[in-house]
């Protein structure tokens, strides 16, 4: 009975559940993810995006907090999100992928990197970052 308790706190512990099956389907998570960004549901975003992330259910949790107060706080102040737009994608040798998108607001732009790692199942979210340091993006 306790080996069991610990088996089932440590599948809550990781949210990772899931591998996607090829490179498409990581443009599609990592497009899903972007648009629900852009349309202010940060929480589906996470949703979406947690299924296939080896990282600590408080640690998504948190992010996903953070992310809901910071992006209302650059709705108020630099208008509502317009656009999305693809700056990049990077196949590392079959082992590794890299996306970034920009979300365009009316007065400024945050930055959307996904990075994807395959193991043997397939790929999973090796890390996601955003933020508005989008000057690289411009070079």
């Amino acid at each position: 009975m306790i080996t069991l308790l610990i088996f089932f706190g440590l599948t809550d512990f990781y949210c990772q559940n899931s591998v996607l099956k090829d490179i498409d389907a990581t443009k599609v998570l990592s497009r899903n993810v972007t648009q629900n960004f852009k349309d202010n549901k940060i929480e589906e975003a996470f949703n979406v995006l947690s299924p296939h992330w080896p990282m600590p259910v408080n640690e998504i949790n948190n992010l996903k907090t953070q992310s809901i107060l910071t992006i209302n706080l650059i709705s108020e102040r630099y208008g509502k999100a317009e656009s999305i737009v693809k700056v990049s994608e990077q196949n590392i040798m079959d082992v590794g992928f890299r996306e970034t998108y920009l979300v365009k607001f009316e007065h400024t732009a945050i930055r959307l990197i996904f990075t994807y790692y395959k193991n043997s199942k397939g790929w999973l979210v090796n890390g996601f970052v955003w933020d508005s340091e989008f000057d690289e993006e411009s070079k």
